[in-house]
């Protein structure tokens, strides 16, 4: 007799269940159920409805959702977080009904009214690990929903989720307005850790702002330089500038156990930097000071900031440690003030701003054509032009970027920004990668807390195609500065799933990139060669239509990528992509 046919289908799912119910129904029983049956009546079911979702089953505090359209999965599932913020509004937190929501998309068996199938089980294992008032989704249903959901996703990293065979990688969906439930507290390192926030300009004049960042900047380096010392990014810090700050939040965010704040005050040719040390925990005040003196010895006043801070810190601490590592790169106060103008030009990966970088960054090599780091940042900046097609000559710009680096490691002075700065710059001009990877790791060795130095030693890795080293090396950028744009990491990450055939993976980490750099030539070009790879041609062909319109040369030459199989599979997608043939 012929076997029964099975039915099957793609489908959304969602799982959710009540984050502690154990705990509630043992406090108030009679309440806590009488609360979810409120919540389900007035809030979920009329949401789950209103995005024609079916209600496969319900399991006490739990249910199972299916959708035809993952779209309406995740809306559904923002809707209900966000009405639950406003019902709980007035309840108290240990009373609080706060759902967990975890969202697949995949191949699913119907038996009856039921639905079985590892799509069920990775949204169940999904839901699992989500945050009370979170939702956790697979990369399929990033990419799905990428553009057509008013929220933004973060990278929750690779998890082990139970009873799944392989690690998954786990995104986050960022709810506006659930800030604060939705963000994991970040573990504390094994060692003292300290972010630095940006300091308040009280010259009274707007166009200082720029120099009470590029003083704070200057502080971060100094102590970052010290190396049983954690410091965050100065990017990830400066999320909190012109915000109201709560200094135990600060220290839940980025993880850390102290915070150091202050203001700088600049009147002629006289600066007064203050500056006080909280511990974030207990909002106890370790430390408080000012520093007076005038803008030739400015240098001198970073370091006794740095000083005092770290001797606070740990006592233990040689101030000498900070004095011996803080080499200073030029005694010109108007080369100073044009490179921190340059830093924060460059900054908008436009084409606009990295020229205006460049003309800011000659101007100061003209009054100290001996300034390492103006050096550096300028042959960082070649890389940038070619790689985006910013220029008529490449020829020069590979030979401005390999004169300007030369330089600049002739003026290092032992400077770890310099060092790495150059060593990216070697490893993508130069055929000699391996000097630029030890050149990095000596970068990393002077200053470990050096956010930038990650990334640009996972992007050596890449070109070397030493894949999964090179992820690690990205994600230790992300502790480093868990707050700072990840465009550029999540567009590493993702080229290194590409090149591991880990297609799936690395589309969702592109997509990632794209969503706060939509621009970025580089991006488009790995996103169109991972769908002709994957053989979603539509989708590659959709992709190289836009490349086509945002530069002259969407293939590009990729001399950069030393693994000639990776060069070439990268390079045969984009074909792919454009209807070139191979052969």
């Amino acid at each position: 007799m012929p076997s029964e046919r099975i039915e099957r289908r793609l489908t959304a799912i969602l799982a959710a269940d009540v984050a502690g119910y154990t705990r509630l129904m043992g406090a108030d029983e009679e309440g806590t159920l009488a609360q979810l049956k409120a919540h389900r009546r007035d809030l979920v079911d009329p949401k789950i409805n209103e995005h024609r979702g079916r209600i496969v089953k319900t399991t006490g505090d739990g249910m199972l959702v299916e959708f035809a359209s993952v779209v309406d999965a995740m809306r559904c599932a923002v809707d209900v977080q966000r009405g639950m913020v406003v019902r709980n509004a007035e309840v108290a937190h240990e009373k609080r009904i706060e759902f967990r929501v975890g969202i697949n998309v995949g191949d699913i068996i119907i038996d009856g009214g039921d639905i079985y199938g590892d799509g069920v089980n990775l949204a169940a294992r999904l839901e699992g690990v989500a945050e009370p008032g979170g939702i956790c989704v697979s990369g399929r249903v990033l990419e799905d929903t990428q553009g057509k959901v008013d929220v933004a996703f973060e990278d929750a990293g690779e998890q082990q989720l139970k009873n799944v065979l392989r690690p998954v990688r786990v995104y986050r969906a960022r709810i506006s307005s659930t800030r604060g439930t939705t963000r994991a507290v970040m573990a504390l390192p094994d060692k003292p850790s300290i972010a630095v926030l940006p300091f308040q300009n009280m010259s009274g004049d707007p166009e200082q702002e720029y120099f009470a960042d590029g003083m704070v900047e200057e502080i971060i380096t100094a102590l970052s330089r010290i190396r049983w010392l954690f410091v965050i990014a100065r990017n990830s810090s400066f999320t909190y500038k012109g915000k109201s700050v709560d200094v135990e939040q600060v220290g839940r965010d980025l993880g850390v156990r102290y915070v150091l704040e202050g203001s700088i005050r600049k009147a002629g040719n006289r600066i007064r930097i203050t500056g006080q040390l909280i511990e974030a925990s207990s909002g106890a005040h370790l430390w408080a000071d000012h520093f007076d003196g005038a803008l030739e010895d400015i240098f001198e006043l970073q370091d006794k900031v740095a000083v005092g801070v770290a001797g606070v810190s740990e006592p233990t601490l040689l101030n000498a440690e900070v004095h011996r590592s803080a080499q200073r790169p030029t005694d010109d106060i108007t080369a100073y003030d044009l490179y921190l103008r340059a830093v924060e030009a460059a900054r908008s990966w436009e084409k606009e701003g990295v020229l205006h970088a460049l003309d800011l960054l000659e101007q100061a090599l003209e009054r100290d054509p001996q300034y390492g780091p103006a050096l550096a940042m300028a042959s960082s900046l070649q890389p940038q032009i070619l790689l985006n097609n910013w220029t008529n000559d490449q020829d020069r710009a590979r030979r401005d970027g390999l004169e300007l680096a030369q330089r600049a490691l002739r003026h290092a002075g032992g400077d770890p920004g310099v060092l790495a700065r150059c060593a990216y710059v070697l490893g993508y001009f130069a055929k000699d990668v391996a000097s630029a990877l030890a050149l990095i790791d000596q970068a990393l060795e002077l200053n470990p807390s050096f956010a930038l130095g990650w990334i640009w030693s996972g992007w050596l890795r890449a070109w070397a195609g030493q894949l999964d080293l090179a992820i690690k090396h990205f994600e230790r950028f992300i502790r480093l500065s868990p707050r700072e744009s990840r465009a550029n990491v999540h567009m590493g990450i993702g080229v290194c799933h590409f090149f591991a055939r880990r297609f799936e993976e690395a589309t969702a980490m592109l997509l990632l990139s794209l969503q706060e750099k939509p621009t970025w030539v580089p991006t488009h070009r790995f996103l169109a060669s991972c769908y002709a790879q994957m053989g979603r041609l539509d989708d590659a062909r959709d992709t190289f239509k836009r490349l086509r319109e945002m530069t002259a040369a969407p293939i590009p030459s990729a001399e950069h990528w030393r693994n000639p199989e990776h060069r070439e599979m990268f390079l045969s997608g984009l074909r792919k992509a454009a209807g070139i043939q191979n052969g």
